[in-house]
């Protein structure tokens, strides 16, 4: 599975952007997609994960309310809509997936994709 991230930027806090994460390949093996940030000098984070066998998403309590996870299964395509940024969303974020279930631990993730840098600021 092949996954590549756009839509990166910089934007001013109360600002919104969109990423996009296009996926190819064996993309029917990927039982959980979803996003992680890394802000500098901190780990890697689960921002919103998508099950593909139950149809749940699950988006981080720091997030919620303000980031929305949405996907086009025709494009393999996944977003993340995110409105109301504040500077601590500033970060690298990822485009992930996985087979099997849904967790939070970035290190069981197989496929991940370049990463995009969202500022805010």
């Amino acid at each position: 599975v092949q996954l590549v991230e756009s839509g990166g930027g910089s934007v001013q806090p109360g600002g919104s952007l969109r990423l996009s994460c296009g996926a190819s390949g064996h993309t029917y093996s990927s039982n959980c997609m979803g996003w992680f940030r890394q802000a500098p000098g901190k780990e890697r984070v689960r921002v919103a994960l998508f099950s593909t066998g139950t149809g749940i998403t699950v988006i981080a309590d720091a997030v919620r309310g303000r980031f929305t996870y949405s996907r086009d299964n025709a494009t393999n395509t996944q977003y993340l809509d995110k409105n109301d940024l504040k500077p601590e969303d500033t970060a690298m974020y990822y485009c992930a997936a996985k087979q099997g279930g849904c967790t939070v631990r970035p290190d069981v993730f197989r496929y991940w994709g370049q990463g995009t840098q969202v500022t805010v600021s």
